[in-house]
């Protein structure tokens, strides 16, 4: 192994870095030592947050757990948001006023009514843009790829709206990536749907090329979407995770928000494995990071962990007096595993970002 020299070491610390978040949030039962917990493992990595408040009021009190002033974050406002609605303007705007020097941006997802109601969904998205240009450095609101949308009209919706400047796209992967695959599948299988098979069902050694050739097209979707949105040079913020249709991993039973570095078992040999990798994977995640970094730069963008918790227990060693007042500590030691699983994908996502910034 090569070793790094002073010289190394400097120019690394002198090249610009994205901004790199995870998910900050509790999923996990228990009290605010959960989040005291991850705040310092987040403070050790120098990681950033996505918080998810519906109110600025629960947006407070989540600030306390913030690792450090300088770290970078993002809100996820609630699911329920409906931009037609005057109350989630409001929301927006009450956010944007209240939150100017804590956030970059905030996060809404798209809606299904894009797909009968174009012209209105972008008019509104223009008072939106007029009313936070009337506050100073006002964050961000980034339209996540969230309910299934054609990509190619998430793609026409930004392209309409390229002058609006604080109005960007939240390019979700994972999302994306599925729904690819599940399109893909039913190009092949028109009356199947790839998410109802499961590792256990008899029919899948018969159909499992087609799935996996289903999951491969997820990653050329993605840089599609990066590719065309890129080209506006606006701003784009990434949620991160990867997934695959067979995987069973999450208490939710969804097929998504999985580390890149997961493997999907399967009851029998498939190439000689008796598992399967994700839609991404490490390669596959290096190969988005490098096309969003070439098209934008570092500057531009901004990736979010977006990965769930799965089951898992890590001693809580130096963290153990945050629990003190615990008798039982399983759940925060499973709280202890998630944020080891975040900080390994994040230690993965700054290594690649690094080599891709030193080759430029």
């Amino acid at each position: 192994m090569q070793r790094k020299t002073m010289g190394d070491e400097k120019n690394m610390s002198s090249v610009a870095r994205p901004r790199l978040l995870a998910l900050f949030q509790k999923r996990i039962d228990g009290d605010d030592a959960l989040l005291r917990l991850a705040s310092l493992r987040f403070k050790e990595a120098g990681l950033g947050t996505e918080f998810y408040a519906e109110t600025p009021e629960e947006m407070d009190w989540l600030l306390r757990f913030k690792p450090t002033p300088e770290t970078p974050a993002v809100v996820h406002l609630g699911r329920g948001m409906n931009l037609f609605e005057e109350a989630s303007g409001n929301v927006i705007m009450d956010f944007a006023t209240t939150f100017t020097e804590q956030i970059f941006g905030m996060i809404i997802h798209d809606q299904i009514e894009i797909t009968t109601r174009f012209d209105d969904y972008l008019a509104t998205l223009g008072e939106i843009a007029i009313q936070s240009g009337k506050v100073q450095a006002s964050p961000c609101v980034f339209i996540e790829y969230a309910v299934g949308l054609e990509p190619g009209l998430f793609i026409e919706i930004f392209k309409s709206i390229r002058d609006l400047t604080r109005v960007s796209a939240c390019i979700d992967v994972g999302h994306i990536g599925l729904w690819q695959t599940s399109a893909a599948y039913t190009r092949k299988y028109p009356e199947k749907d790839v998410f109802a098979l499961t590792p256990h069902d008899p029919d899948l050694p018969e159909v499992i090329e087609d799935v996996e050739s289903a999951v491969h097209s997820a990653l050329g979707a993605v840089l599609y979407v990066i590719q065309a949105l890129g080209e506006l040079d606006k701003p784009l913020h990434f949620h991160l995770h990867d997934g695959h249709p067979l995987s069973m991993s999450s208490p939710l039973g969804i097929s998504d928000h999985l580390s890149f570095l997961d493997k999907i078992p399967i009851p029998f040999e498939y190439k000689g494995k008796r598992h399967l990798d994700p839609m991404f994977g490490p390669v596959g995640l290096s190969r988005i990071l490098n096309a969003a970094l070439e098209r934008l730069g570092p500057d531009r963008v901004s990736f979010s962990l977006e990965i769930h918790p799965t089951e898992g227990r890590r001693p809580l060693s130096d963290a153990s007096y945050l629990f003190d007042h615990w008798q039982d500590k399983t759940n925060a030691e499973r709280m202890n595993y998630w944020l080891s699983v975040l900080l390994k994908n994040h230690q993965l996502v700054s290594r690649l970002c690094m080599e891709r910034l030193m080759q430029s």
